[in-house]
């Protein structure tokens, strides 16, 4: 027999640091979840991507056991990492920050082609230029795809 879903979370935490404080305990604590065991077993599955913000969601069930599925780092995240900026423009318009090539775009795109709804890398590599055009990050070159 299934078991009944009480609901869900959703947290950024980075991989291999989840901890009892804010925001991990009081978010699992007033759901009654254990903490303790959500952060061993997060950590070790974690472990090879240490120190990148990683979102998970977290199903708990009635009986207070729990699920997560860890999903792959945040777009606008992995940009920043390439470009090796603090943050995006405050005015993306006017002030771009940085510039990264169509290559770049692709192997980010392919990271995160599983958690994007699209069904072709041009479609991905569109939305994650999409996003450095919104945080200020020009991209340089020609669109390499059919269209």
């Amino acid at each position: 027999m299934a078991k009944e879903v009480a609901g869900q979370i959703k947290l950024q935490i980075k991989g291999g640091a989840a901890n009892p404080s804010p925001p991990v305990g009081p978010a699992l604590g007033s759901k009654g979840i254990n903490i303790m065991e959500f952060c061993k077993q997060f950590n070790a599955r974690t472990q090879e991507k240490a120190g990148k913000i990683l979102p998970v969601i977290i199903t708990y069930y009635a009986d207070k056991t729990f699920e997560f599925i860890v999903k792959t780092p945040p777009v606008a995240i992995q940009l920043l990492e390439v470009t090796k900026q603090k943050s995006g423009s405050a005015e993306p318009n006017r002030k771009k920050v940085a510039e990264i090539t169509w290559e770049q775009v692709q192997t980010i795109a392919e990271d995160k082609m599983v958690d994007l709804n699209c069904f072709t890398i041009d479609s991905a590599m569109k939305m994650v230029a999409g996003t450095a055009r919104s945080m200020g990050i020009s991209v340089k070159g020609t669109f390499p795809g059919n269209n």
